[in-house]
């Protein structure tokens, strides 16, 4: 038997391993815009355009990470958020309180997120469907609105939802403080890289192939000697260090926390749909995902919220439901078609 699911899950590994023409080609293709994301700060002057890149990047890492275990496993999270906010607090508390560099204390924070997310997911991963879905909102919520009514944590001051801010002493590298926002870009930029090269990493060994075996048909993968509680917890608790990283960058660029803007529902629900209308369970999906929704956003946020409060929020959502109507497995799924037609067409 085990001789069994060994050669079962190597055939599995075996197969998405292969790289099909439509993968090879987005591969190329977001390789290239990626590279070619290192030198916009030098095209691009206007501070706003800046900061807008640096949210679109943000919000593509938060779906990345988020996809690492929602993606592959099939459980849609709308608890993620915590994860975000325990990062930032703990990178923030810890330069605030104890002088400790936040670049220390993302790592802190993401190592809290994962405990966490164990604590969390070892009751909640037997749950499935919508059940895991409403759990994962009900213990985000709740710690939120702890944070958010108290003002002491364990004897450290949080000041509730009045929230914390960054003091700012100027250009320090080691503070997570510059002068320009150019920084802040190429370092989320960076992260960003990172985290799609782990879901790439874990998307061709076994990790990733049990997990998309218990997406596809749970009880099948445990026939096969898959412990889908083990993986999953493992996949979580990667996604919520990652997605602890990013709650962290947030707060040093902004400077400013408070459980509201850092751990609310909205949060969570912005990193679900980014990745599930990219195109969940894949590397680039969330990337284009965040490509596509998180501009629409912040430009007309910018350029439109002042004058017709509220308009910003109409037009996210109509994009919205146009792409979720329309286009089901997400976005990646014709881009990789249309990828795989040109690479052919040259190729030829």
């Amino acid at each position: 038997m085990q001789s069994t699911s060994s050669s079962a899950v190597l055939a599995l590994v075996q197969q998405a391993q292969a790289p099909s023409t439509e993968r090879r080609a987005v591969t190329i293709l977001v390789a290239g815009l990626l590279l070619l994301g290192f030198g916009a700060p030098l095209l691009i002057r206007d501070e706003f355009l800046i900061h807008s890149l640096i949210m679109v990047l943000y919000f593509a890492y938060l779906a990345s990470a988020w996809n690492l275990m929602c993606g592959y496993v099939g459980q849609i999270s709308f608890g993620h958020s915590v994860f975000s906010g325990v990062g930032g607090y703990c990178s923030v508390l810890l330069l605030t309180g104890m002088g400790i560099s936040p670049w220390l204390g993302m790592l802190a924070g993401g190592v809290l997120a994962a405990i966490l997310a164990v604590i969390i997911g070892f009751p909640t991963m037997r749950l499935r469907g919508p059940y895991f879905a409403l759990t994962t909102i009900a213990v985000a919520e709740i710690i939120r609105i702890w944070f958010e009514n108290t003002d002491e944590v364990f004897g450290i001051s949080i000041k509730g939802a009045e929230g914390l801010s960054v003091p700012l002493v100027g250009t320090d590298w080691a503070l997570f403080q510059f002068d320009s926002k150019v920084p802040y870009y190429y370092i989320i930029l960076t992260m960003l890289v990172v985290v799609m090269s782990i879901t790439w990493l874990m998307e061709r060994n076994r990790l990733g192939v049990c997990l998309k075996a218990i997406r596809g048909d749970r009880d099948a993968a445990e026939s096969l000697g898959i412990n889908p509680t083990r993986y999953t917890l493992t996949a979580y608790a990667i996604s919520a260090f990652m997605t602890a990283l990013g709650g962290s960058f947030y707060a040093q660029f902004i400077r400013f926390i408070n459980p509201e803007r850092n751990m609310g529902v909205e949060l969570s629900i912005d990193m679900a749909l980014m990745s599930i209308i990219g195109g969940q369970g894949t590397v680039f999906g969330p990337l284009i995902g965040a490509a596509f929704l998180a501009p629409v956003a912040e430009i007309s946020r910018g350029y439109l919220g002042g004058q017709l409060i509220g308009l910003h929020l109409v037009i996210y959502g109509l994009v919205l439901i146009i792409a979720v109507l329309y286009l089901p497995k997400g976005l990646l799924e014709p881009l990789q078609r249309l990828g795989g037609w040109l690479l052919k067409k040259v190729v030829r």
